[in-house]
Order: structure tokens, then sequence, then C-alpha cells
């Protein structure tokens, strides 16, 4: 490769640079109107225009002004404690997983890596379902037992495949990926088991591992905030080095990496992510799989725009699954998962069958 062409790879990537925060604003803006969209949706009709002026309302209201609401107390009932809550968890669950998913499909160079592949979904069911069987109701601090269960067992998970995995110093990607396939089917069996001893409690635990957010409450987004949040800001920091290990364990190491020690954080950091979304919204797939990989398609490999954009798109999309979830079969509601499901696999099937040859998975 001569200066000529060095130099025009160079003005390619910083063309393509330049488009980052028009993206990333698009991106935001897409998600703020398809929220608005969900609080609109539900048995009470409530426009956006009452949505929006709720909405300056208690924003005024909490700089300390007295405006006058708008609206009835009813409808400023359903948007704030129903609704609102509810698309602020989806779209951080969504994120989290998305961002979950992009991370380990960077670790593992697998395209089909994604959150619940290591135990640690796999985990959390196990512990919601005790605490669902066993009939634990109280919590810390304001969160369920159910909560904290699912999350402690995710936790333990990750410490068995990992220490399963490690030689050494060392901890192999492909033996982990093995190692929490091996945890998850196991982990998978004993919840089938408790299925078995539920008794009245099966409807409960079934309509919770398929995933959904009907019972979402503000501490449920108290719960969450603080794990997307840091974690995303933590996986962002080491955005650089994972496009490094793209090229590889040994060359990412002489190019300065160090390879276990940022591995052994990124994987950390994908599981909290995971095990806090799976804690407070049940299992919900495909999420982790599918949107790193329109992102990917969409945006390029690099990791320090694929993060934030798969973020984003992620919590825009499980709204979206959401609102279907809602108004498919009215007044019925459908366990999310259903709904992820039955529109990430076609139109990832669609993706994969369009790009073909186009697809580019590894940084350069």
């Amino acid at each position: 490769m001569n200066m000529r062409d060095i130099d025009e790879l160079k003005k390619f990537y910083l063309k393509r640079r330049r488009r980052w925060p028009l993206i990333i604003i698009s991106l935001l803006i897409i998600n703020f109107g398809v929220v608005a969209t969900s609080m609109c949706v539900g048995s009470a009709d409530i426009s956006l225009p009452e949505i929006l002026s709720t909405l300056g309302w208690k924003a005024k209201a909490a700089l300390g002004f007295s405006p006058e609401l708008t609206i009835d107390e009813a409808k400023e009932i359903i948007i704030f404690q129903i609704r609102l809550p509810r698309a602020i968890l989806a779209s951080l669950v969504g994120g989290a997983l998305a961002t979950a998913g992009a991370v380990l499909q960077g670790i593992f160079r697998n395209p089909m890596a994604d959150p619940y592949v290591i135990g640690v979904s796999s985990g959390a069911a196990l512990g919601a379902s005790l605490a669902i069987v066993l009939g634990l109701g109280y919590g810390i601090f304001g969160a369920s037992a159910m909560t904290i269960m699912a999350f402690a067992v995710a936790m333990v998970s990750l410490l068995v495949v990992y220490n399963i995995s490690r030689i050494g110093q060392r901890v192999p990607v492909m033996t982990l990926l093995l190692s929490g396939i091996a945890l998850s089917i196991f982990l998978s069996a004993i919840v089938s088991l408790l299925h078995i001893i539920a008794g009245e409690k099966l409807h409960a635990l079934v309509f919770w591992l398929m995933g959904g957010f009907s019972y979402t409450e503000w501490i449920d987004v108290y719960t969450m905030l603080p794990f997307t949040c840091i974690g995303f800001l933590l996986v962002y920091i080491l955005a650089r080095d994972l496009n490094i290990l793209q090229l590889g364990e040994e060359e990412a190491s002489y190019l300065g990496v160090e390879v276990e020690k940022v591995k052994r954080s990124l994987i950390i950091l994908a599981s909290l992510l995971t095990a806090s979304a799976v804690s407070v919204s049940g299992l919900i797939g495909f999420v982790g799989l599918i949107i790193p990989h329109i992102v990917r398609l969409t945006v390029g490999p690099d990791h320090r725009i694929l993060l934030p954009s798969a973020l984003i798109v992620g919590a825009t999309f499980l709204v979206i699954c959401d609102i279907i979830a809602r108004v498919i079969i009215p007044p019925s509601e459908l366990p999310v998962g259903i709904i992820t499901a039955f529109a990430g696999v076609p139109f990832f099937i669609y993706l994969l069958r369009k790009a073909r040859g186009r697809y580019l998975f590894y940084s350069t």
C-alpha cells in the first residue's frame, strides 16, 4: 500500500467519523418518538399532546413552579405511575442487552455470541424461579426478593463459569463459551424441575420466564438505571481495546493491550448488564443477538460508534416490541419475549441474505 492509498484511507475514515454525531442524534430522536408513542398506547385514551403537556407540567413542578395541570388526575397517574416507568424500563433493558451482545460478540469474535451463552441469564432465571416458588416477597431497599435473587444467582453463575474456564491466569474464550453453554443447560434443567413442583405458582413462573414489563414500578427503573449507565460508560472506555482485540489476542498484546485484563473486565461488565436486565424483566431473547448485527451492518464494526448505536437501537427496538405486545390481542397482553422472537428472527435472516458478502465483523 503506497502513501496515496494510505491518505485516501485516512480521508475515508475521517469522513465516516464525522457522521457519528448525526447518527447518534438521529437515533435519539427516533427513540424519543417511540417512547412518546408507547405512552399513548393502552386502555385509557390519552393523546400525544396530553402526554407532552403533562410531561411539561411535571418538569415545571420539579423546578419549583406551580403550573396548573391541564388533564385530569387519573390520566396523570396513568402516565407517571404506569406508562412512563414502563417505557423507561423497556429502554434500559433493551439498551443493556444490546450493549452486552455487542461486547460479547466482539470478545468471542463470533457473530452468534449473545448475553445468554455464558450462563448469566440462566442463573437469573433460576434465582427468580426460586423466589417465586418459595414465595419470597420481601427485598432490600424496595427491590423485590425476585429481582435480588435473580441478580445474585446470575453473578454466582458467572463466577462458576469463569473459574471452570480459567487456565492459570488465562481464560480462553472458546472454553468460556462452552462452559457457559453447559452451565446454561444444567440450570435450565433445574428451572424445568421447579415447573413441576411450582403448583399454583406455575402461572407466575411461566409468565416471568417469558419476559415482559406488565408490573413495572419506579423501583425497577431505579434498580436498572445505574447498571445501564455506569456499565455502558465503563464498556465504552474499553471500546478502543475491544477494536484492537478483533485483530487477534497475540496481535493485540503486541500493540500494548493487556488482553486478559481487558477480556475479564468486558465479560464482567457484559454479565452485569445482562443480569440486571434479566432480573427486572425476565428472559427476553434475541435483543443481544440481533441488534448488534443490525447496527454493525449499518454503522460499521468500530465499537466507538457501534456500542452507543446498539444501546439506542436496542432501547428503541424493545419499546416497539412492548407496544406490539400490548395492542396485538387487546385487552390481553402478550409476553414481550414472544414478540422479540417473532419480530427479530425473520428480520435477522433478511439482513443476512441481503448483506451476504458485504457483511463485516472484524474491525479494520
